[in-house]
């Protein structure tokens, strides 16, 4: 059966509630009935010595007794349930209970048996005599014997306390189980409102309405969480969504130019509008060349973010391959009037050396793209005893703060007019951060519209 959080919620605790009642019922009845017995025992022992005192009292002198003040006590403690005898020294009977009213003394027993077989079915008592001599100046004058239902019993007075005891228990279970339930339900609604609310936002996201955003105000943190985070799910999708059509327009527009390009060139040589000049065929080879370059581009960033990547990694000074590569790049730096220069010291790498290069080309090749005439670009290669980083800076144009999260992204480029003459296919960047993720690295981008930008490659050292 499925059921609502509320409704478990609920039913929890409702639950929890009842089984606290029963057990606080149950400790309830036999704490205090072993208690109450006992105070029932003890009761028994000192109404017996106060009757035992009473007729200790009535003792006049040699033998003599005040007969009917014993009768008095004696029909008292017939009324009480005690059965008194009393007896002198000789074993002659003074007082008898039974003798004074045998009817009333059998009609009390049968009462006691009634008591106790309706609070404790089974009951097997019996009648019990307890002995006190009677002492009077230290000598014994006589004895007197008490008859009662024992070990104990209870009289009418101490069921009717026991009883309303149990009933103000069971009240007291009804209002705590109607509270618990209250409770419980208040509980639940307020905890089970904001998981629907965020559950029915999933839902809405999840057909494709990434505009949906839960705003439910909570104070339980867990929920708080929750609701945040689909509310960035939703935030991530829809940005994903804007990028996806985004990619789908650049690749369409990066390669419709090119190749509407090649084929009315074609077209106007086979024609013969044209002379298949070598110039022109030139024009041509360099459109397939910018094409295959972008494919295969494409194609090793596929490589690299492939579950099934294996990295051929070996131990090599990144500061020295760094070295390499900004010297490979000096005459386009010359031609360009871009000054670049390389800090840092020697760093030990553990990793693939030709993807590592591939970063530092794309990088600088990108500084070099964006930084105007006059400009410089800087690289650095620093790094402490777990990582190495790789900095590359330039004085350039900038990027804009919208434009920052996205430039990872393939295809991406802030230049939104997209120049080739300063901006690429736009997968550079986006092969940067596949082989630097695959490393377990990682790579921020820093960057002042106006101002420049820096990137920074962090890899671990193994």
């Amino acid at each position: 059966m499925i059921l609502s959080i509320r409704t478990k919620l609920t039913l929890a605790f409702a639950f929890v509630a009842f089984v606290l009642i029963l057990l606080t019922a149950f400790l309830a009845n036999t704490f205090l009935e072993s208690h109450f017995r006992q105070y029932i025992i003890e009761k028994q022992e000192q109404r017996n010595e106060e009757f035992v005192s009473l007729i200790r009292q009535q003792y006049i002198d040699k033998g003599s007794w005040r007969i009917d003040t014993i009768e008095n006590i004696g029909v008292s403690a017939l009324e009480q349930g005690l059965i008194i005898k009393v007896t002198d020294s000789s074993g002659k009977t003074i007082w008898d209970a039974t003798v004074h009213n045998s009817g009333l003394c059998r009609q009390m027993i049968e009462h006691m048996i009634k008591n106790m077989v309706s609070r404790y079915p089974g009951w097997k008592g019996q009648y019990t005599i307890d002995e006190y001599p009677l002492w009077v100046d230290f000598e014994e004058v006589g004895k007197v014997e008490i008859g009662y239902y024992g070990p104990f019993y209870y009289d009418d007075s101490d069921l009717y306390f026991i009883k309303t005891l149990n009933t103000t228990l069971i009240w007291v279970a009804i209002i705590a189980l109607l509270i618990s339930v209250f409770i419980g339900a208040y509980l639940s609604r307020r905890l089970s409102v904001p998981i629907t609310k965020a559950s029915e936002t999933a839902q809405r996201i999840a057909k494709g309405d990434y505009s949906q955003r839960s705003k439910v105000n909570t104070s339980t943190k867990e929920i708080r969480e929750l609701i945040t985070a689909v509310n960035d799910l939703a935030e991530t999708l829809e940005n994903q969504e804007h990028l996806r059509k985004r990619l789908t327009a650049d690749v369409s527009h990066e390669l419709r130019t090119p190749l509407t390009t090649l084929q009315s060139h074609l077209e106007a040589m086979i024609d013969g509008i044209w002379q298949p000049t070598a110039e022109r065929l030139k024009s041509c080879y360099d459109e397939i060349i910018r094409i295959s370059k972008m494919v295969n581009d494409l194609h090793f960033l596929a490589e690299v973010e492939g579950e099934s990547h294996k990295l051929n990694k070996t131990n090599f000074d990144l500061y020295e391959l760094t070295s390499n590569i900004v010297l490979n790049f000096q005459s386009q730096f010359k031609n360009k009037n871009v000054g670049i220069v390389l800090e840092g010291s020697r760093q030990e790498l553990y990793a693939d050396k030709d993807k590592i290069s591939q970063v530092i080309i794309n990088l600088v090749s990108n500084g070099l793209k964006y930084t105007p005439s006059g400009g410089l670009v800087k690289a650095c290669v620093t790094g402490d005893k777990k990582t190495v980083k790789l900095i590359i800076q330039d004085n350039g144009e900038g990027i804009s703060e919208e434009d920052v999260p996205n430039i990872f992204e393939r295809f991406y480029r802030a230049d939104k007019s997209r120049n080739r003459l300063t901006g690429g296919s736009g997968i550079g960047l986006a092969i940067v951060k596949a082989i630097v993720e695959v490393h377990h690295g990682s790579v921020e981008v820093e960057s002042t519209v106006g101002v420049g930008t820096r990137f920074t490659v962090s890899l671990p050292r193994q």
